[in-house]
């Protein structure tokens, strides 16, 4: 499965009222494996960013004035995304945006070119609830070095947001294990799901039950009855 971590950062924050994107981060993901080969855009927004945006992106329109507008990578960026699953935080801001963008060049919606989106903050308040979920929350967490993050840039946070999402989802791969196949110079990886397997239950003899009910007897009477695993049982019975 092809991902693709989206980041925007914009001149303010509506899109409908004329707030432009000044900059693209992608960061690709193949099957649950970093390939290297992102996306990172800085465009011209015509426009202002406000003083808060400013502050949060720190991008000034003497930086952002020789960069190329939305128009001229357009089809560098749907081609790169096109038939991916794109995973945003906050995903309807970003997709807000985007959308405008798209519209502003005759474009169909971005959902037009993708697979699917998923929006990782809504995965996280479902996995931690009632605590706080922003990225910086998320990384300190989950334990991913943000350290660098004095600014908001859209490719860092891509790729936070990947290693995040990695962090995030790593129990879906518990029961996946890596067989190599070939010889040294041929050797590849395959990865062999053992989820489907039906595993044999092998039930207790009566003479192991019957000794380990001796253990608990002898436990019965060096604890004066208070055995943790016979209340347990007595509890569920």
């Amino acid at each position: 499965m092809r991902q693709i971590f989206l980041d925007t950062e914009t001149t303010g924050l509506s899109a409908e009222n004329g707030d432009r994107i000044v900059e693209i981060g992608c960061v690709e993901l193949l099957h649950r494996k970093l390939t290297g080969n992102n996306l990172h855009l800085y465009l011209n927004p015509e426009r202002e960013s406000d003083e808060g945006a400013l502050r949060v992106h720190g991008l000034t329109s003497e930086f952002l004035s020789d960069k190329p507008k939305f128009g001229e990578v357009v089809d560098q960026f749907l081609a790169y995304i096109e038939g991916a699953e794109i995973l945003i935080h906050n995903a309807p801001f970003d997709i807000g945006f985007l959308n405008k963008e798209l519209e502003l060049q005759g474009r169909q919606p971005l959902r037009t070119y993708i697979d699917a989106v998923t929006d990782t903050l809504v995965m996280a308040k479902e996995m931690f609830p009632g605590k706080r979920n922003s990225l910086d929350a998320l990384c300190d967490r989950l334990e991913v070095d943000n350290s660098g993050r004095t600014l908001h840039g859209a490719l860092l946070d891509a790729e936070l947001l990947a290693d995040v999402y990695i962090n995030m989802t790593r129990g879906q791969d518990a029961l996946l294990m890596d067989v190599e196949t070939g010889d040294a110079d041929t050797r590849s990886t395959e990865a062999v799901d053992l989820r489907h397997i039906s595993l044999p239950v092998i039930a207790a003899s009566e003479q192991e039950l019957s000794q380990h009910e001796d253990v608990l007897t002898q436990l019965d009477k060096a604890s004066n009855g208070k055995t943790v695993w016979r209340n347990a049982a007595n509890f569920v019975a």
